[in-house]
């Protein structure tokens, strides 16, 4: 079994479901719900649920809610690596869901924006090994100089490389180019449509996906209700699986992120591009039938809650 490595962020989500259309300048009821998040955990947790062997990289606060997340990963099978920041609280997101389902999120990353070179323990960077490295890494200012020195142990230790690329909207401000140049050498990269399009300017999520076998050897998009794809270069056309059929939607936080350890794992181990695809859109669907963005096992709530006691 290849060890993964996941160097990203690490926030407390507040979780705000709408039962109604929003109204705004007044009052809507609500259901309002605290969870571990951030990508970079969300991907380890669900990578060690899934049985994988995870060492989780970040930088958290010196507070009782980073505390509480080093103890829900580690109830999870993951070996959390976490830096304690003595002046920065741990990163907090407001995750606001409508009544149809739809999501906007407030991220304050707190420590997150903070990471660096010196938090990533070489130690963990050996041959056999992958690295993972969620794109919000990337896209902060602060946390940058941290993520481009992973990559580089990475590649000196000849790991593999993946790398999702966050979240549109700061990639955009950000800019394709200098992401593109920042991954470059990258064996795998994990993107949404969105994301995609703002990549290569292509909407057509196959088409984005030629695109981007100019630089990564091969290239997964989310599709969300589409499902999923899979491209490497030279191939005709690319790997499509559907998503899994739902009832209902509970909650889509995260989804992206299961989905991501879903491939995984299967991807690390060889197996045919088909598996990886079904079992990144089984893990997806898994996420948005819970509250929250991580698995849920009531033994990680109960020894959080024994500790706060």
């Amino acid at each position: 079994m290849t060890r993964v490595v996941v160097v990203g962020d690490l926030m407390t989500d507040t979780v705000a479901r709408a039962a109604y259309p929003l109204a705004k300048g007044s009052d809507t009821p609500a259901t309002v719900t605290t969870h571990g998040g951030g990508s970079g955990a969300n991907i380890a947790s669900w990578l060690a649920v899934e049985g994988s062997e995870v060492v989780f990289v970040c930088r958290r606060g010196s507070d009782i809610a980073g505390r509480n997340l080093d103890m829900e990963l580690m109830g999870f099978g993951v070996d959390p690596r976490t830096v304690m920041d003595s002046e920065r609280p741990t990163g907090r997101c407001v995750v606001l869901v409508t009544h149809k389902g739809d999501r906007t999120m407030l991220s304050d990353p707190g420590a997150n924006a903070a990471l660096l070179p010196e938090d990533i323990p070489q130690d963990v960077f050996t041959q056999g090994s992958h690295l993972h490295l969620s794109g919000y890494c990337l896209l902060s200012e602060g946390a940058r100089k941290a993520a481009r020195h992973a990559l580089a142990l990475a590649r000196e230790a000849q790991m593999s490389i993946s790398v999702d690329a966050g979240s549109s909207s700061p990639l955009k401000r950000v800019g394709a180019e200098p992401f593109l140049e920042w991954t470059q050498g990258v064996r795998l990269l994990i993107v949404n449509a969105a994301e995609a399009e703002v990549l290569t300017g292509r909407e057509e999520p196959q088409a984005a996906a030629k695109v981007l076998t100019a630089w990564y050897p091969q290239v997964v998009i989310k599709m969300g209700a589409d499902g999923a794809l899979w491209y490497t270069n030279g191939r005709a056309e690319p790997v499509v699986a559907p998503a899994e059929p739902l009832d209902k939607i509970v909650d889509g936080t995260g989804a992206g992120d299961a989905f991501i350890a879903g491939f995984l794992a299967p991807w690390l181990d060889g197996k045919p591009p088909t598996e990886a695809l079904a079992s990144g859109c089984r893990l997806a669907a898994r996420a948005m039938s819970n509250v929250g963005a991580r698995p849920v096992l009531k033994a990680v709530d109960n020894e959080i809650k024994k500790a706060n006691n």
